[in-house]
């Protein structure tokens, strides 16, 4: 089987939910077509995927194929967690920046140090470090949709794609479940990290390291805070994207300089 063909496929799947979860919004009546149309495409994501992962005999942890398994799970969870919550609509932001993330990773492929070559545990700090990045990106989406639905609830003019969204306390109660579930996965990265990593303050790592203990302190203290002092609203919303700025520069800024940028100087 093609992996380019599935791949395409994926992309254009992908593309074609978003747009009809668009459509959904004016028509409502189109939300079980797109569900259908996102699951078709992860699975043709997956199978690209694991047909890579079985000729590379490994995973290729290179920055734009690390950026489209990062988008597959996301997009996965998403749409599990559509089965039982009313979250479809996120997938009007996320599904297109799956399609956008596996072009990318279709235009520009690169071969690098595949995870045959790391130990079980390598491969588990790696795995549980991409889980809590997409946990946590759905989180910073959902954090920026309750950030606009707060304020025209404020200003009394909620638009039709706001009338859409579940109610403002199911989107918060929504946003700190993926919090937690995220947070839970970024500690379990850690832990592994340093239990596993020898060098995991070596010069080409503190900085990903120190970021990634940054965002661990950030997440931790908005669950503390809400428990405690019942933080929401602005305050969850800001904290949320300020903890997943500095665990996207964690993840992905080291990896954008050390092979896009360093490797063609």
């Amino acid at each position: 089987m093609n992996i380019l063909l599935l791949e395409a496929l994926a992309v254009c799947l992908y593309s074609a939910s978003g747009i009809t979860l668009m459509i959904d919004i004016k028509e409502n009546q189109y939300k079980k077509i797109a569900l259908n149309l996102a699951g078709l495409a992860v699975l043709m994501h997956l199978l690209s995927f694991s047909l890579s992962v079985w000729q590379k005999q490994g995973i290729d942890f290179s920055f734009f194929h690390t950026t489209s398994i990062t988008s597959l799970i996301i997009a996965f969870l998403l749409r599990v967690t559509a089965l039982s919550k009313p979250v479809e609509k996120l997938g009007i932001v996320l599904f297109p920046i799956a399609a956008l993330m596996l072009a990318l990773d279709m235009a520009y492929p690169s071969p690098v140090k595949l995870s045959q070559d790391y130990s079980l545990a390598m491969n588990t700090h790696i795995l549980s470090s991409i889980i809590a990045f997409s946990l946590l990106a759905i989180a910073a989406v959902q954090a920026l949709l309750l950030a606009v639905q707060n304020n025209q609830l404020r200003n009394h003019s909620l638009g039709r794609f706001m009338l859409a969204l579940p109610p403002l306390q199911a989107m918060e109660s929504l946003l700190f479940q993926m919090i937690s579930t995220g947070l839970l996965f970024l500690s379990i990265s850690l832990f592994s990290g340093f239990i596993f990593i020898e060098d995991l303050f070596a010069q080409h790592l503190v900085h990903k390291t120190l970021l990634s203990i940054i965002a661990w302190l950030v997440f931790t203290s908005l669950l503390v805070g809400r428990r405690l002092y019942g933080w929401r609203g602005k305050i969850a919303v800001r904290w949320t994207l300020f903890g997943f700025i500095v665990l996207l520069l964690a993840y992905f800024g080291s990896k954008l300089v050390l092979e896009l940028i360093l490797n063609k100087t």
